[in-house]
């Protein structure tokens, strides 16, 4: 790894992703020598916020047409299970978001990192009910993992790491190690898993109108 940068948030306790990014990209690709040592763009698609999503996934395409350079976008999930893995875990790997609205995003992934439980969203208990069914407790971590530990800490003999433990974040190495292996997709469209705020308003809207 060359470069990495974690932004974290305002002074306000805004997220910064909207005016800091392209600042760290440039920092990074300095460290890298400059636009010509870099020949992909890769970007986890999520799932994830709505916003951060729309952010990173827009400033990707901006570079790739831009550059002209290729670009991947790699599952959110599956940069945090690689995590996981690269933290040490050697069997099964749980990789859980919070997906706000008291939901976790959640994927199950193999040893070498096939997917075994496909991204779906659910609630922490739901997740406790389908843990308790596991035959070997897999290693989890994530920050939906640290939201509900009280939830799920313990179901199906899981141990969640401490919260101030890295294996929770999503590290954009893992992002970028994955799509340069040719994990993930050339078509950088987020992965909502869920309707978006918006079009949920839009419906609601609608039935009340047409009450």
């Amino acid at each position: 790894m060359i470069a990495e940068a974690h932004l974290g948030l305002s002074a306000r306790g805004r997220p910064l992703h909207a005016t800091g990014l392209l600042a760290e990209v440039e920092r990074c690709v300095a460290a890298a020598g400059g636009w010509e040592g870099v020949d992909l763009v890769a970007v986890g698609l999520g799932p994830g916020s709505f916003t951060g999503l729309r952010v990173g996934i827009a400033t990707a395409k901006g570079l790739t047409l831009s550059l002209g350079l290729p670009g991947r976008g790699v599952s959110t999930l599956e940069a945090l299970g690689a995590g996981i893995g690269a933290a040490g875990a050697t069997g099964e790997r749980l990789a859980v978001l919070d997906g706000y609205r008291g939901e976790v995003f959640v994927a199950l992934y193999d040893a070498e990192g096939t997917t075994i439980w496909e991204p779906a969203v659910m609630r922490p208990e739901v997740l406790a009910e389908r843990l308790d069914q596991v035959a070997t407790p897999p290693s989890v971590a994530g920050s939906g993992a640290i939201r509900f530990r009280d939830e799920l800490d313990g179901a199906g003999g899981i141990h969640i790491p401490d919260d101030a433990d890295p294996i929770h974040r999503v590290a954009a190495r893992h992002i970028c190690a994955l799509a340069a292996t040719g994990k993930g997709s050339e078509a950088l469209e987020p992965i909502y898993l869920r309707p978006p705020d918006a079009e949920r308003w839009r419906e609601r809207d609608s039935f009340q109108r047409a009450d």
